[in-house]
């Protein structure tokens, strides 16, 4: 049986977390120009996300690590008026993104709060739904974050979280990484480590997770969000634009070692070259539960 001790133990969690921060700040606006492609790529599994939290007209909504804001658009459209999501991520500089992409987007059903998506500062038993899409797997202790937000529903609520499934089933991560810490001379890392891209993709974990948190009727479904890009350049000028484990390690290296494993990372992604496109495979795990 899988243990549903994934904290980080071995490093300063608010370190951590501090960088985390300021990556993201800096990277916000250059993760928002990709919008229309994050959209394109997510937009199913976005949907599938949001259908199995349940949420409807008038729901009352906490978007944990909400980032840009993309799905929050998305959720203030279902609720309507008569509802409310609130928007929460650890980086102000990003929030501060998706307030205004709500703002343009004529959405008056939406707040924002920087808040630490372990330690929400939110009123027990307010929320219909609660959806984290893309960020549960970078907490240090997701565990916590899930006692979190299970506080945050109301008896009956609902919960859906968006994470990646394990390596083989997400080939690109694994050329990326191993690329990086190769330059980087630094020993390979073992995927499931709390905090990084893949640290909740063992299999049962995230029910195991949610189960510890309290939650019921918990269930996980895999789903394949191909990353469709004209080319493997394109998609590294993705990853470059995000605050990624890849850009915090090759971040360290000198330019002209940085270039050379850009180089050979995308040299190593040209093997999903198809005659449409650049199409990288990914899995991604939606798993949902009820208060």
């Amino acid at each position: 049986m899988t243990t549903v001790s994934t904290a980080i133990t071995a490093q300063d969690t608010q370190a951590f977390k501090t960088a985390v921060r300021e990556q993201w700040d800096r990277s916000a606006d250059g993760w928002n120009d990709h919008t229309s492609e994050i959209r394109a790529w997510l937009r199913q599994a976005s949907d599938a996300m949001l259908d199995m939290a349940g949420i409807v007209p008038g729901a009352s909504v906490l978007d944990v690590a909400a980032g840009a804001g993309d799905q929050t658009l998305d959720i203030a459209q279902r609720i309507g008026p008569q509802g409310r999501v609130l928007a929460t991520d650890l980086s102000p500089g990003i929030l501060a993104l998706a307030q205004k992409n709500a703002r343009q987007a004529g959405f008056n059903n939406v707040q924002t709060q920087v808040v630490d998506g372990e330690d929400l500062q939110v009123e027990p038993a307010s929320f219909d739904a609660v959806v984290c899409r893309l960020g549960l797997m970078f907490f240090p202790d997701p565990l916590q974050g899930l006692h979190g937000m299970h506080r945050a529903l109301r008896p009956g609520g609902r919960i859906c979280a968006m994470v990646f499934s394990r390596p083989e089933r997400n080939p690109c991560i694994g050329i990326l990484m191993s690329t990086a810490l190769r330059y980087a001379g630094l020993p390979a890392r073992d995927p499931f480590q709390p905090g990084g891209l893949l640290s909740l993709g063992k299999p049962g974990l995230a029910d195991e997770l949610f189960r510890a948190a309290g939650f019921q009727n918990v269930a996980t479904t895999a789903l394949d969000a191909p990353f469709r890009m004209p080319t493997a350049n394109h998609y590294l000028n993705f990853i470059r634009s995000s605050a990624s484990p890849i850009q915090q390690i090759l971040g360290r290296l000198a330019p002209d070692a940085a270039a050379a494993a850009w180089a050979e990372m995308e040299d190593r992604l040209g093997v999903f070259k198809t005659a449409n496109g650049w199409v990288g495979p990914n899995e991604l795990l939606l798993t949902a539960g009820q208060r």
